[in-house]
C-alpha cells in the first residue's frame, strides 16, 4: 500500500448531528481549543487545498469581506489546511493585498493533518509535490451546541458561493426555533413553509393567517 493510499485511509468520518470532534491547534491568532473558542457562537470550519494557489486566495478572502455578516449571525469562521502556521502567515499578507481584506479570523496550523483525518477532509485527487493528499474544500457548520448542522464538500477547482453558506445558516438559526422549514432557493424573507407535524390549529396560533397551498404545503412569512 502507497504512503498516500494509508493515509487516506485513516481518515475518520464527520455526520451531520455529530458533536464537532473538538481539537487543540496552533492558529495565526494564537493556540485555540475548538469547543472553548466556539463558545456560545455557531462556527464555521472550512478547508482549503494549498496556501498560495489561486482560487483559494480568493476564498479567504471572501471570508475576510464577510466580516460583518458572519458577526449579525454570531458566527466564528476558522480557516484550516495541512500546510504550517508560518506559510499561512506569510499568504495572509497577499490575500490582503490582492483581495483588499483584512484577514482577521484564525488560520489552523494543519502541517499535522491531524484535524484533516479526523473531519475527513483529504482528497485522494489532489496531491502535493511528494504525492500526498492535499484538503478538499470542506465546509462544516457547528451550532453552539458543538452539533455538526451542515457538511459541504466542493471539488478543487471550483470555489464555493460564502453568500450560500450564509443563506444556509440564516435557515438553521430560524429553523432551529421554529416550527419550519426553508423551500428551494429561500432567503430571509421569503416564504417559509410549516412543519407537517403541526396542526392547523397550532398553525394558526404560531403563524396567523398563513397560506394554505396543499394540506401538506402551508406557508408563511410571519416568522
Amino acid at each position: 500500500m502507497s504512503e498516500a493510499k494509508a493515509e487516506l485511509e485513516k481518515q475518520q468520518t464527520v455526520r451531520i448531528g455529530d458533536i464537532a470532534p473538538n481539537f487543540s491547534a496552533k492558529t495565526t491568532k494564537g493556540d485555540i481549543s475548538l469547543h472553548e473558542y466556539l463558545g456560545d457562537s455557531w462556527g464555521v470550519l472550512f478547508s482549503h487545498p494549498a496556501d498560495f494557489t489561486p482560487v483559494c486566495t480568493t476564498e479567504l478572502g471572501r471570508v475576510a469581506q464577510l466580516k460583518s455578516e458572519w458577526a449579525k449571525r454570531n458566527v466564528k469562521p476558522i480557516g484550516y489546511s495541512v500546510n504550517s502556521l508560518e506559510s499561512h502567515g506569510n499568504w495572509i499578507k497577499d490575500i490582503n493585498e490582492t483581495q483588499n481584506c483584512v484577514v482577521d479570523y484564525p488560520l489552523i496550523d494543519g502541517s499535522d493533518k491531524s484535524v484533516a483525518l479526523r473531519y475527513g477532509m483529504l482528497d485522494p485527487d489532489e496531491v502535493d509535490k511528494a504525492g500526498m493528499p492535499l484538503t478538499v474544500r470542506s465546509v462544516f457548520v457547528i451550532d453552539p451546541n458543538k452539533k455538526v448542522r451542515m457538511i459541504l464538500t466542493y471539488p478543487a477547482a471550483t470555489g464555493r458561493n460564502f453568500d450560500e453558506i450564509l443563506r444556509v445558516i440564516d435557515s438553521l438559526q430560524m429553523t432551529s426555533y421554529k416550527k419550519l422549514a426553508t423551500p428551494a432557493d429561500w432567503k430571509k424573507g421569503d416564504s417559509a413553509v410549516i412543519l407537517p407535524n403541526v396542526s392547523n390549529e397550532e398553525a394558526e396560533k404560531l403563524f396567523p393567517g398563513y397560506t394554505t397551498v396543499k394540506p401538506y404545503l402551508r406557508t408563511t412569512t410571519k416568522y
